[in-house]
C-alpha cells in the first residue's frame, strides 16, 4: 500500500469556475472571455478603447471565400494579397482545394441548396483551374 502514488485531484477549479462565471454574469461578459481577457474591462470603462476593425459575421460563405482564395492565389491567378507577387504553388493550391473537398464532404446533407450548389461550382471551377496546365502541356 505504500507503494502506490496518491493520485490528488484538484477540487477547488470547481469553485473557481463558478465563481468566474458568476462574476461573468453581473459583468455582462461571457464566462470564457472574462477569463481569457482580463484588461478588457477596465479599457472598456476608461473609454480610451479606440474600435477595431468591424468583422463580418461568421458564415460558411464566408469560411469557403476564404479557401477559395488562397487556392486562387495558390494557383497563381490572383496576386499575394501582402507581397502582390505572382507565384503559383501547385502543392498549396492542391492542399486548399483538398480542404474544399473535405468540407464538403463533412458538410454532406447539412448545407442548403444555395450552399451546396455554391460549393459544388467553386469546387468545380478550381479542379478546372488546376488541371489547366497539365491540359495545355505548361507542365
Amino acid at each position: 500500500m505504500s507503494d502506490e502514488q496518491k493520485i490528488i485531484v484538484d477540487e477547488d477549479w470547481k469553485s473557481r469556475v463558478a465563481a468566474e462565471k458568476e462574476a461573468a454574469s453581473r459583468s455582462g461578459q461571457p464566462a470564457a472571455d472574462a477569463a481569457e481577457s482580463p484588461t478588457a474591462e477596465p479599457a472598456a470603462s476608461a473609454g480610451a478603447a479606440q474600435p477595431g476593425p468591424q468583422w463580418p459575421p461568421a458564415s460558411f460563405d464566408l469560411l469557403v471565400a476564404g479557401l477559395v482564395t488562397e487556392a486562387l492565389v495558390a494557383l497563381g491567378q490572383l496576386p499575394h494579397p501582402l507581397s502582390g507577387a505572382v507565384d503559383p504553388d501547385r502543392q498549396h493550391a492542391r492542399y486548399a482545394i483538398d480542404m474544399l473537398e473535405m468540407l464538403a464532404e463533412k458538410t454532406k446533407g447539412n448545407l442548403t441548396a444555395d450552399e451546396e450548389r455554391g460549393l459544388g461550382d467553386v469546387l468545380h471551377q478550381l479542379r478546372m483551374a488546376f488541371v489547366a496546365p497539365e491540359l495545355s502541356g505548361a507542365e
